[in-house]
């Protein structure tokens, strides 16, 4: 074998290492890790990172109303205005902000390995911050397009289709199609620690494009549509709450993490060995 030939076989051999170093318990520990760190942090940095993650989520409930405000009424329109579901989740991800969705996932991991009372207590306060501060954000933005008319009279009854056709939805629905859209985002976070640059951007928005084309409830974004038809006397806040926000919510926590986190963790529970530092 030439020098360059072996040169190349180790150049080939360290590329194939560096990629099999990232095993699924690698990627679990890196999960978790963040997961701790999320559980750490301060009531006042999680409740302002999950306000402007409610109002960013929203940029994808105006995108989508603009394209369907400005695209003909086609069978191919969907494929299409669907696109603009992804901007929020795109603001969001790679910002870093405190996403409820995100935290179906994130933090349950460290809950698996060492399912204390304290480390269930420390969940239930990062779930209840960053959902309620998540609502608030929501709730902010909804309020911005009813009443200060950010957008075009034309424009805005686009978000109005999309928020319609969301309010739609049975209680039973929202739960059951909020599992897939929980499982998904769940994925989604579970593969961005091989991402890298144009990676992230391109999975980001595969995914939450797929979430928006199926027409699946993500109880965050969701929750902007609802409250846009709250604010205008559409709806109830019983409605909304009851009918709409519960029901995904739920689903989206089943998908999320009875589901996803809990298939992730049986995979590797024999391979993660070293005890959490929270106990």
């Amino acid at each position: 074998m030439s020098k360059t030939q072996e040169q190349s076989e180790t150049v080939k051999d360290e590329a194939a290492s560096k990629l099999e170093a990232v095993s699924t318990s690698v990627i679990y520990e890196a999960i978790s890790r963040d997961g701790e760190h999320e559980l750490d942090r301060s009531f006042s940095a999680l409740w302002w990172s999950g306000v402007i993650a409610g109002l960013a989520i929203s940029m994808s409930v105006l995108a989508k109303g603009v394209l369907v405000a400005v695209l003909p009424d086609a069978r191919w329109t969907p494929a299409v205005s669907n696109f603009g579901y992804s901007l929020g989740f795109l603001i969001v991800i790679l910002g870093r902000m405190q996403l409820f969705t995100e935290n179906t996932i994130t933090p349950i991991l460290s809950l698996l390995r060492a399912p204390t009372a304290k480390n269930f207590a420390r969940t239930l306060r990062l779930w209840a911050i960053v959902f309620t501060a998540n609502m608030v954000g929501c709730l902010l933005a909804a309020t911005v397009l009813v009443f200060v008319h950010i957008l075009p009279a034309e424009h805005f009854a686009g978000i109005l289709d999309v928020s319609r056709h969301y309010a739609k939805a049975t209680p039973m629905q929202h739960l059951t199609w909020g599992m897939p859209a929980g499982f998904l985002i769940a994925s989604l976070v579970w593969i961005m620690p091989r991402m890298k640059d144009a990676g992230e951007v391109l999975v980001i928005v595969l995914i939450t494009y797929m979430i928006g084309l199926a027409g699946l409830s993500h109880v965050v974004a969701g929750s902007t549509e609802l409250f846009v038809l709250m604010l205008l006397g559409e709806l109830t806040l019983l409605q909304v709450t009851f009918e709409g926000i519960a029901p995904a919510l739920a689903g989206n926590v089943i998908g999320g993490t009875g589901m996803f986190a809990a298939i992730t963790y049986a995979q590797v529970r024999e391979e993660v060995t070293r005890p959490s530092r929270r106990r």
